[in-house]
Order: C-alpha cells, then sequence, then structure tokens
C-alpha cells in the first residue's frame, strides 16, 4: 500500500535550479482534479460500478492496476504522458476509491472478471497493453492468461509474484502463525472501528489511516483520507491482503500459467542495492532478505522469459513505487512496448 511506503523515496526526481534565481523548484505533484472524484461509474455486476478514468485516444489501449489498496491515482505521473499517444485508462477496484462496496473476496480471479467486465461494459475493446503495479502486476498476469487474444503487451512495475508467499515461509517459519495473523487482527480492529468511526490522531487512526501522500495535491490527499476511514475502503483492503498474503491468488495465476509467444513484455524492478542497505525490520534477518530479494528477482526474471521479447529492467534510485519515484522509467517501458506492438503488426 502505498500509506505505509515509509521505506520508499519521495523525491521523484532532482531538483531543477533556476540559473536566475539559484532557487529550486518544488517536487512535482500529482495534481489533476480527475483523480480526487469519480469520473465514469461502470456496472460490472447488478448494482456494483467501480470508477474508471480513461483520457486519450488511439489503439492499442493501455491499461493500468494498482497495487495494494491503491487507487488509480498512483498513475497521475504515467497516464497523462502516454495518454498523448493513445487512449490510456485507470481505474479503482472494488471498494476502493470511487469505486461501490466489494461484494466478494479480493481475489486475482475476481478483480480480473470485474476488469475484464469492466472494459467491456464501458466499451473499451481490445487490443490492450496492460500496465499492473505490485498486486496489480499479479493481476495483470492473470488477466493477460485468461484473455491473451485481447493483450498485446505488458509492462509488469515491481510485480507480486505467485511464489511470494512460498517465500515467506521460507523466510519465516512461522509466517501463517504470526505475521499473516497479527497482519489480519490489525485489518479487523480497523474494519471494527470504521463502523463506529475514527477519532483522529489516536493510535489506531495512525494505524488505519494513510497519511497525506507527499506526492499528491492536498485535493486528492483529502478525497482518499474520506474514503479510507469508511468500511468499504478498510473492508477490501482487508480482503485484498489475505487474498495476496495468504496465497490464495497466488494459486489462482499459477494454475492460469502460460507463456506468452512473442508479446513484447517488459518487467520492472526497484532498486534492491538500495532495499540491501537499510537496517534490517523487525524480526528481519539478513538470510530472511536474502531469500525474499531472491524470490522477487527469480520470478521477475522468470515472468521475462515467458515472452521472446520479455525483458527484465532493474530500475535506479527507486523504491516500490516506482511509478512515483522514477515515472519516466516506468513511461519509456510503455512506449517501448507500444513502438514494439506497432512494428509487429505493420509487418
Amino acid at each position: 500500500m502505498r500509506c505505509r511506503k515509509t521505506s520508499l523515496s519521495f523525491s521523484l526526481m532532482a531538483l531543477a535550479f533556476s540559473t536566475l534565481h539559484a532557487q529550486a523548484a518544488k517536487q512535482p505533484v500529482i495534481d489533476d482534479g480527475h483523480y480526487a472524484k469519480a469520473q465514469r461509474m461502470v456496472e460490472v455486476a447488478h448494482g456494483r460500478r467501480l470508477n474508471l478514468f480513461c483520457v486519450g485516444s488511439g489503439s492499442p489501449t493501455v491499461v493500468f492496476d494498482s497495487g495494494l489498496g491503491d487507487e488509480s491515482s498512483v498513475w497521475g505521473f504515467v497516464q497523462p504522458v502516454i495518454a498523448k499517444r493513445t487512449r490510456t485508462c485507470s481505474y479503482d477496484r472494488a471498494g476502493i476509491g470511487f469505486s461501490d462496496p466489494a461484494t466478494r473476496p479480493g481475489t486475482s480471479a475476481n478483480i480480473v472478471d470485474d476488469l475484464h467486465k469492466l472494459l467491456v461494459n464501458a466499451g473499451i475493446r481490445g487490443p490492450y497493453v496492460l500496465v499492473g503495479h505490485s498486486y496489480g502486476g499479479l493481476n495483470m498476469l492473470l488477466f493477460a492468461s485468461l484473455y491473451r487474444s485481447e493483450v498485446v503487451g505488458m509492462v509488469a512495475v515491481d510485480p507480486a509474484n505467485e511464489k511470494q508467499v512460498e517465500a515467506m515461509r521460507q523466510a519465516f517459519p512461522d509466517y501463517d502463525s504470526k505475521l499473516l495473523a497479527s497482519w489480519l487482527r490489525q485489518h479487523d480492529a480497523c474494519i471494527k472501528q470504521s463502523e463506529t468511526g475514527f477519532e483522529k490522531g489516536t493510535p489506531l487512526y495512525k494505524q488505519c489511516i494513510t497519511k497525506p501522500d507527499d506526492t499528491m495535491s492536498d485535493a486528492i490527499n483529502s478525497a482518499h483520507e474520506a474514503l479510507y476511514v469508511k468500511p468499504a475502503y478498510q473492508k477490501a483492503l482487508a480482503s485484498e491482503l489475505k487474498s495476496v498474503r495468504g496465497g490464495v491468488s497466488e494459486d489462482e495465476v499459477r494454475a492460469a500459467h502460460r507463456d506468452f509467444g512473442d508479446m513484447p513484455l517488459i518487467v520492472l524492478t526497484r532498486d534492491l542495492d538500495r532495499d540491501r542497505k537499510m537496517p534490517l525490520g523487525p524480526g528481519e534477518t539478513k538470510e530472511s532478505r536474502k531469500i525474499l530479494q531472491g524470490n522477487w528477482i527469480q520470478m521477475h526474471d522468470e515472468l521475462a522469459s515467458r515472452s521472446t521479447r520479455g525483458q527484465s529492467q532493474m530500475v535506479a534510485n527507486t523504491g516500490h513505487y516506482i511509478q512515483l519515484d522514477q515515472p519516466n522509467a516506468v513511461i519509456s517501458a510503455i512506449e517501448t512496448v507500444l513502438d514494439e506492438v506497432s512494428s509487429k503488426s505493420a509487418q
């Protein structure tokens, strides 16, 4: 979740200095008002709608999916740039952002089913280039596996993978009984508090509610905070965490495993060298960190190898949110995939 990214860099790009005034420019923020309110609410099931934001024109359509508990606003540095070239669509998953509350678990299979219905019902036909970050990367992998004929390219931004829970259990033998159980208890407490109301400044408020994000405008942060205090968001967040951290989503993606022929595919990985230099967290050891980073590298390389045009790239000076820390790296990857898709179609 973006709200827990205390280890991530908020320095998105080097500050520019004016040669006339020698004064640092302000750090860029996402301030597009479209991300501060619902855009197009599209029904995906009877009485249940998802928020969809499309901008630009052309084909293929670039479709964005965000990380665990994240809104479409995390693509605010990337989507407008790509929209100058082709149609782009970001959306909020069920219970997240401005979408209606979820009525089923936040597993990858349910998320992909919702996304496909969203695109079809909105009249956004393929071909698609899929872009997914973290949990969204896992979801987009499943989408590409299930709807291969509709997908012509993919960019995975530091994506989750179908063996990460296996790696967590190897790194932490008490993962299920302690770590996972503790996370779920914390989220249960957040859900219960949301049903009676949060009081600002209390320990539970600080635990459950996202701090203002330095990469977002005040208007977007205010809109998000108003959503985080609601039971719909807290329940959806807990369900997504349980689905991915408990291994259900990984099992679904693994069951649909397939190769992608010569489909343009780029996998971006955060700066793991920087991670290695960070202090160990509570309960973490050098060995557990080595296991988890080994999984991350191996599975990102494995994903790239599923296409003869697959590439795996490490992005320097970035944390997990590459699209916020180094948006140009994500933009470049998407443009490369679009160029390759155009080249293929011209042959």
